[in-house]
């Protein structure tokens, strides 16, 4: 059994975890910046990067001794290379390469998107390979046959904009607050999801990709129109964000070869109740099982870091200390680009 120390830092949480290759989470503590970024209504990078400094070796410091372990006792260290915002990522993984270096230790260079993909096994140890994942987050949205570790084949992504970013733009034209996916569900809540009529981009098309670009800009002329309470705009795009995302999973059911066992779905936006519901549905009919990592795991944390450290430990995966942090990473780097997307795909 490994021991491992997992650090993130893609964005604006700080995090440090302990967790075995067994798949025991020993410790897990995480810093948020939501009051710093909430006057701007969205992230600022420097902010975040800062924060970043601040609060990352006291949090290891902390997780060790929540686990009642020392350096001396991990196995490994696994920190987040990207992608994400490149100064919170170089901190985190300088942080990383640091205890490394100092201990002894292996250091696990993990990709964030790994992290997520890998997750709902932590959640599950049940669940096996291959298996379809939704990755859903404020800066990704891909369809991903996960074959293995550090075997990815990307099915689909979005030409435009992620969901989660949408759903950050969303409560920001509406006034709901920041972080923007807890803010826009609570309203939902309220609202009915039938009284806006707005777009599903690319739904019945055969293009597999998402894009949610059109769906943000009929939001904000809906909200213009004044004719609208904000709550039923909420509800009107939650619901339009539902319906692309089952859509679009369900043609790419329809088009894998391979025997996969279960749909999966993780990420930030992952942690949306109405998403999760239509696509437990989804994989029933379907004749999938259907995995979605517990809310604490759906956003960025260092347990997701650690347990991909650990899955890539058991595999032999270690990297050298000049491993390079990414602003941008793909799981799959052989799939071919898609229309609009740019290298963010």
């Amino acid at each position: 059994m490994a021991l491992i120390l997992g650090i993130e830092s893609s964005c604006d949480e700080t995090a440090a975890a302990l967790v075995t290759s067994d798949g025991r989470v020993l410790a897990h503590r995480l810093a948020g910046q939501e009051e710093a970024h909430r006057p701007f209504g969205g992230v600022v990078p420097e902010l975040a990067a800062r924060a970043h400094v601040e609060m990352a070796v006291p949090l290891v410091k902390a997780a060790l001794a929540d686990a009642g372990v020392t350096l001396a006792d991990v196995d490994a260290i696994a920190a987040t290379a990207g992608p994400g915002l490149i100064g919170g990522v170089m901190v985190g993984l300088m942080t990383g390469k640091a205890l490394a270096h100092a201990a002894g230790k292996p250091l696990i260079a993990v990709n964030h998107l790994e992290g997520h993909a890998l997750s709902p096994r932590l959640a599950d140890r049940e669940l096996a390979f291959p298996y379809l994942l939704l990755l859903v987050s404020g800066g990704h949205c891909q369809l991903l046959l996960v074959r293995g570790v550090g075997d990815y084949r990307r099915l689909a992504t979005t030409i435009d904009d992620a969901a989660g970013e949408a759903f950050d733009k969303t409560a920001k034209l509406l006034g709901l607050g920041f972080p923007g996916g807890p803010a826009v569900e609570r309203a939902a809540a309220k609202g009915d999801p039938r009284a806006v009529p707005l777009p599903r981009p690319l739904v019945g098309s055969g293009e597999p990709h998402f894009s949610f670009a059109g769906l943000k800009s009929a939001v904000l002329r809906a909200r213009d129109a004044g004719i609208h309470r904000p709550e039923d705009i909420a509800a009107s795009f939650q619901q339009a964000v539902v319906d692309c995302l089952v859509d679009r999973t369900r043609r790419a059911i329809a088009a894998i070869d391979d025997d996969v066992g279960a749909l999966v779905v993780a990420g930030g936006v992952a942690a949306n109740q109405a998403i999760r519901t239509a696509l437990a549905a989804l994989a029933e009919s379907s004749g999938l099982a259907f995995a979605a990592p517990p809310l604490w795991l759906c956003t960025d944390n260092g347990a997701m870091i650690a347990w991909a450290g650990a899955e890539r430990f058991g595999a032999g995966l270690i990297d050298d200390m000049d491993v390079p942090a990414r602003a941008r990473w793909p799981l799959d780097p052989t799939a071919e680009k898609a229309r609009g997307a740019g290298v963010k795909a």
